[in-house]
């Protein structure tokens, strides 16, 4: 048999012929994974390298809309995964997709988004090697949710984590910040707002190999996604015990960004992002840094933000355009729903 129906129903959850219809036909037909089992066998030469360590990340997406400009919840599940694990120095190979369909999905839309995974997942260089389906009634669910797990290698030597921060390092961001949030809230059109902006969903895999191979002394790296850039900063702060202080002016936005913040009172610094990620370097090795991310298309609007300081607390300032300071704090809450 095949599958004839334009829609998800009940029964291609329900184990039988319309289930493993649903499965090769829409997803392993476009993943194609080696083995047709319950799980993926593993192996691969750089597990085999003394002193490389495993990597392993999981992470859910219920992004609303589910295609909004510059991508869709596929391209965002492989994304979001690859970059956890990148930003820890590792390198990632596998991935696993499950998805909770809901009854009366399109099939049209799952193709849209299988197809969106794979084409992000051949870029990053993973493989998509096993997953789950499951289909729950109306009203259960939005269309489809995806949870993701990921698996990676860091090499030996590498260690990114924020106790390796010290006074004086250099933070970085590889481009402008916001513009997933704002792409997002463009897309439900919920407040009449025609913004001609995408998300900057993308994959950092081949980014961060560029930093560390140019700055072999990068002390550690974060991707803001939800909370934004202030909770990845108050994070690296807290971690290190170190203050950290950014400038305004240094802050890399697009205007129509910095409108519709003023606009509806929300402030960049915790816009979600899909695609950027903060690198603490040290001094020595930023201009490196800052070369190796600028000559890929990830990082071309990379810039300098701040500066790790002595500050007690792990505390995040703000030299404001005006000259005065703010404190960054954490997000508290959240400032637009279902951002990823």
């Amino acid at each position: 048999m095949s599958l004839r129906d334009t829609r998800v129903t009940l029964a291609h959850g329900g184990g039988g012929t319309a289930m493993r219809d649903l499965i090769e036909e829409v997803f392993t037909s476009v993943f194609a994974p080696e083995l047709m089992e319950d799980q993926a066998r593993l192996m691969e030469a750089e597990l085999q390298v003394p002193g490389a360590r495993l990597a392993f990340t999981t992470d859910s997406f219920v992004v609303d809309p589910v295609e909004f400009p510059g991508g869709d919840i596929g391209k965002i599940a492989v994304c979001g995964t690859v970059n956890d694990l990148v930003v820890g120095g590792a390198r990632p190979l596998w991935l696993s997709a499950a998805f909770i369909i809901e009854e009366g999905t399109e099939v049209a839309l799952l193709r849209r988004i299988v197809a969106s995974m794979q084409a992000e997942a051949e870029a990053a260089g993973v493989r998509i090697v096993t997953g789950d389906t499951k289909v729950v009634g109306r009203g259960m669910a939005d269309k489809v949710f995806v949870t993701t797990a990921g698996v990676g290698v860091i090499p030996p030597g590498r260690d990114l984590q924020a106790g390796n921060i010290r006074e004086g390092d250099v933070v970085i961001v590889n481009g402008v910040l916001g513009d997933h949030g704002a792409a997002i809230l463009s897309a439900r059109g919920d407040m009449a707002l025609s913004l001609d902006i995408v998300s900057d969903c993308q994959g950092l895999g081949h980014l961060m190999e560029a930093v560390l191979r140019a700055a072999p002394g990068t002390r550690a790296a974060r991707d803001a996604t939800r909370g934004g850039v202030s909770s990845v900063l108050n994070e690296l702060a807290g971690a290190a015990g170190l203050g950290i202080d950014i400038e305004e002016a240094a802050v890399p936005l697009r205007s129509e960004v910095r409108g519709v913040c003023e606009i509806l009172g929300l402030d960049p610094l915790y816009l979600a992002n899909e695609g950027t990620m903060v690198v603490v370097v040290p001094e020595d090795e930023a201009e490196a840094a800052l070369a190796a991310m600028r000559a890929r298309p990830e990082g071309r609007a990379a810039v300098v933000i701040g500066r790790v300081t002595a500050r007690p607390g792990g505390r995040v300032v703000m030299r404001t355009l005006f000259g005065g300071e703010r404190i960054v704090d954490m997000l508290v809450g959240e400032q637009l729903p279902r951002i990823c």
